[in-house]
């Protein structure tokens, strides 16, 4: 009789503990937001809160960080009271500069990814990279009369990329460009640390549901709070012919990344310029059509994202060894697609859907 009771007793509090787990869950409400001031793309928020004042505020501290992010690692403009990397830039070879510890941290990480990595992602390639955003502008602006950069005008600019002349001092936050012709670009990775960092801080904050996109930089935390086990991110299909995503990954507590050939390109006598330049032909990347990367931080998936493109299959692969739990999605000039191994648990293509636990 005391075993029967004992029993019912367990039953009755699993069925209390799922009763108050659902009641929970169905307290909460699904809400989005959309801002476009920042890194020059538009940021999406979507989660799960209990009231829409609730999420309105977590939006807006999000909105305000990342307009902070922006303007330190912002190359193109001054901001009053802010060092930010143009600032760096512009004192190359005169002195060094007294920066936010969020620039330091931001330049020590990119270091620290280059050493488990290879030498195809560089943050002082500014000179080449400048270089052909200055054509693309001009291009985009004069269709008709858009130009190439000379490769005389390009290896001159690749001289001044040695990453050894970035001098960090952490003890007096200064960073200092030892030659006056470096500058200084953190677009490889910027947007997607960004991101990183900011979801972390809403996570402790309590806002743990939740999916941050930045422009296709896209954090993402605990489950949905609603019938779901898994939030869904589509991946872009880069043949612009077909409609639809090229599949959907499934996941929570992951980042998703994507480089491809279709973003921010002009075009030259009927072919098409990219911005992820290739530091061996000093050219856009023609390995792959687009290459995707999922990981568990976000700043780790945007670096990759842009080593992998620009690398063969093959040492992409070798460089993702050197990452924990982190795996890539090819699609080839061919419309071929490969994946790394382990990729397959994330994909809809292979079965895996928001039920999945």
């Amino acid at each position: 009789m005391k075993k029967i009771l004992k029993n019912t007793i367990l039953l009755f509090s699993l069925m209390f503990l799922a009763f108050g787990c659902s009641q929970e869950e169905a307290s909460y409400t699904k809400y989005n937001k959309m801002f476009f001031e920042h890194f020059d793309t538009v940021t999406t928020v979507i989660g799960y809160t209990k009231t829409q004042e609730e999420f309105d505020n977590y939006v807006d501290e999000i909105e305000t960080l990342f307009g902070e992010y922006h303007k330190l690692y912002d190359i193109y403009n001054t901001y009053d009271g802010i060092n930010n990397i143009k600032t760096i830039n512009e004192m190359a070879g005169k002195e060094p500069v007294e920066v936010d510890q969020r620039i330091i941290d931001l330049l020590l990480v990119s270091r620290e990814l280059r050493e488990k990595t290879n030498d195809t992602v560089n943050i002082a390639m500014g000179p080449v990279l400048r270089i052909w955003s200055d054509y693309r502008e001009d291009g985009l602006e004069d269709p008709e009369n858009a130009k190439l950069p000379s490769m005389e005008e390009l290896e001159e600019a690749y001289t001044h990329t040695d990453l050894n002349k970035v001098i960090i001092d952490e003890t007096n936050n200064t960073v200092f460009l030892e030659d006056e012709k470096m500058s200084l670009d953190v677009g490889a990775i910027a947007k997607g640390y960004t991101a990183e960092v900011v979801g972390e801080k809403m996570r402790d904050e309590g806002f743990t549901s939740l999916i941050l996109n930045a422009g296709g930089n896209i954090k993402v935390l605990d489950k949905p709070l609603d019938d779901r086990n898994r939030w869904g991110m589509g991946i872009k299909n880069p043949d612009e012919s077909k409609s639809g995503d090229l599949d959907v990954v499934f996941g929570n507590n992951i980042s998703v990344v994507t480089s491809g050939d279709y973003e921010r390109y002009y075009t030259v006598d009927d072919i098409s310029y990219h911005h992820l330049i290739d530091p061996v032909t000093l050219f856009p990347g023609t390995k792959f059509k687009s290459v995707t990367i999922v990981t568990e931080d976000s700043g780790v998936a945007d670096y990759l994202s842009s080593i992998l493109f620009l690398s063969d299959i093959e040492e992409g692969k070798r460089v993702l060894k050197n990452f924990e739990d982190s795996y890539a999605l090819w699609v080839t000039k061919d419309n071929e697609i490969v994946v790394s191994d382990g990729f397959e648990k994330y994909l809809k293509s292979k079965g895996v859907s928001g039920a999945d636990k």
